[in-house]
């Protein structure tokens, strides 16, 4: 099955994103390094968004041509691009001081946010085995925070833990939102993907700004080789997650559950490479959460 490979492929990259996420982050100056992964971002879709308003369009394979949107879409993308990049600055802050092994598992717990603000705001309701799986998660969640509590990190009253929640529960409304820009009003995932990317560089400005000013005596910054990676690895991982969706024979629920093994890579990476501690209790919370995301996200 083709479209499970590339959705195993689409993970990989997803962890390894998370991973140059964290090593990009350490000890840096988090809002310069998220203006410049997405300015690197913008100059991918740059070249892509100039060939396709030229007569070289045609040289751009379909799902690669951005099509021309009017002023309210662009003030509808304008929109994801501000509660993209607070997802964003709430993450890589929270990923800069919190040990990957617990950072990541805490992001993985998205379906079970998405579903409460569709059950919530959009008046869907939940199969019997997606309440199972709230409850695999939230149990999942709470051994998290004993096993933090070893670490000197308090669930209750560290305040990374609240900014990962929050980035979390900002991105779960981003991808409702996704879902209402690509079916209610029927723009075209390279549009939605080009025009928020490239919009993200003039939101993430102010913090850089206020670093400049106020932080970067204390907070200096060193661009690592890594930050190059940040924006092409999770370009290339929703572009593989998207020619996956694709295939008429691919699932839903099977490709949302193997994304969400992702969370594997910077699990590994941070007990092995950074020697963060509890590797089988942590380990046993990853898989049962994954059980608990696969109830979520099983249709």
């Amino acid at each position: 099955m083709n479209w499970i490979f590339l959705t195993i492929v689409s993970a990989s990259l997803l962890g390894v994103y998370d991973v140059t996420k964290k090593v990009s982050v350490k000890l840096n100056a988090v809002p310069i390094v998220l203006l410049a992964s997405v300015s690197i971002g913008a100059g991918i879709w740059l070249p892509l968004l100039w060939l396709s308003h030229t007569e070289l369009s045609h040289l751009l394979p379909d799902v690669l041509r951005v099509t021309p949107l009017g002023g309210r879409e662009h003030a509808m993308l304008f929109a994801k691009s501000v509660l993209v990049g607070l997802s964003w600055t709430f993450a890589f802050f929270a990923m800069k001081h919190l040990p990957l092994s617990i950072a990541a598992p805490i992001r993985s717990t998205s379906p079970l946010w998405t579903i409460v603000i569709a059950t919530v705001a959009l008046g869907e309701r939940p199969e019997i085995w997606q309440w199972v799986g709230m409850v695999v998660v939230l149990a999942s969640f709470w051994r998290f925070s004993l096993l933090g509590a070893r670490e000197g990190i308090h669930f209750s009253r560290d305040r990374f833990v609240y900014a990962m929640v929050v980035a979390t529960l900002l991105g779960s409304l981003s991808s409702i939102y996704d879902k209402l820009l690509l079916q209610n009003f029927a723009m075209q995932p390279a549009a939605v993907q080009a025009w928020f990317t490239i919009y993200l560089v003039p939101v993430m400005m102010p913090l850089a700004i206020r670093w400049y000013w106020v932080d970067r005596p204390r907070v200096p910054f060193d661009f690592r080789r890594t930050i190059w990676l940040i924006s092409p690895l999770l370009l290339a991982a929703d572009f593989v997650y998207f020619t996956a969706l694709a295939d008429p024979d691919a699932l839903v629920s099977v490709v949302s559950t193997i994304r969400r093994c992702s969370v594997l890579i910077p699990f590994l990476f941070g007990i092995r490479a950074l020697g963060e501690a509890n590797f089988r209790s942590k380990a046993v919370c990853i898989a049962t959460m994954l059980v608990g995301v696969g109830l979520l996200t099983w249709h």
